[in-house]
C-alpha cells in the first residue's frame, strides 16, 4: 500500500514538473517593461471651433445663404402665382363652362406639382452646393490636423464636439491642439 502511495506521489511530482516546463518563463525585466509600456500621446480639439474661425467657412455660409434666399424668393413667387390663380378659379367657378373649369383645375394641379418638384430640386441643389463648398474646407482642416498630429507625435487626435468625450485626463498624454491647428491654417 505504501508503494502505491509512493508511486502516485512520484507520478504527481513528475506531472507537475512537466507542466511547469510547458509554460515559458518570462524574465523579470521583460515583464516589468511590458507593464511600464508608455501610453500614447494624443491631441484633442473642437472641430467646430476651428471651422468657425476660418474665413473660408464664413464665406461658404454666406454663399449658401444667398443661394437659399434666391430659392426662397422663387418659391414665394410661385406660391403667390398659385394663390392668385386659385382665387380666380374660386371666384369664377360658378360662371365657368365645364371645359374651362376642367382646364383651370388641370392648370392648378400642374402648378402645384411643379411647385413641389421645384422645392425638391431646390433642396437637392442646396445640399449639393453645401457639400461642394464645404469639401475643400474640411480637407484643409483635416490636413492641418494631420500635420499638427505628426509634428507633435500624437497617436491620434480626438474631436471633442457634441460632448463626445466628456472627460479627458489632465495628464501629460492629452493635449488641446485647437490653437496649433488654427496656427497651421494661418488663422492665428
Amino acid at each position: 500500500m505504501k508503494r502505491i502511495h509512493l508511486l502516485i506521489a512520484l507520478l504527481a511530482c513528475a506531472g507537475f514538473m512537466s507542466a511547469q516546463d510547458a509554460v515559458p518563463s518570462v524574465p523579470q525585466s521583460e515583464a516589468q517593461a511590458t507593464a511600464a509600456a508608455p501610453s500614447h500621446k494624443f491631441g484633442y480639439l473642437s472641430y467646430n471651433e476651428v471651422m468657425l474661425a476660418m474665413p473660408e467657412y464664413t464665406q461658404a455660409i454666406k454663399s449658401l445663404e444667398e443661394l437659399k434666399n434666391t430659392y426662397d424668393q422663387e418659391m414665394v413667387r410661385a406660391e403667390q402665382d398659385f394663390t392668385k390663380k386659385f382665387t380666380e378659379f374660386l371666384d369664377g367657378q360658378k360662371s365657368f363652362p365645364e371645359n374651362i373649369m376642367l382646364k383651370r383645375q388641370k392648370e392648378l394641379q400642374l402648378l402645384m406639382e411643379q411647385s413641389m418638384q421645384f422645392k425638391k430640386e431646390a433642396q437637392e441643389k442646396l445640399t449639393n452646393a453645401e457639400a461642394e463648398l464645404m469639401a475643400p474646407i474640411h480637407n484643409s482642416v483635416k490636413e492641418a490636423i494631420k500635420a499638427v498630429g505628426k509634428e507633435r507625435g500624437y497617436a491620434y487626435v480626438l474631436n471633442t464636439d457634441a460632448n463626445a468625450y466628456p472627460y479627458i485626463s489632465d495628464g501629460g498624454e492629452a493635449e488641446d491642439c485647437t490653437d496649433a491647428v488654427l496656427i497651421q491654417l494661418g488663422i492665428k
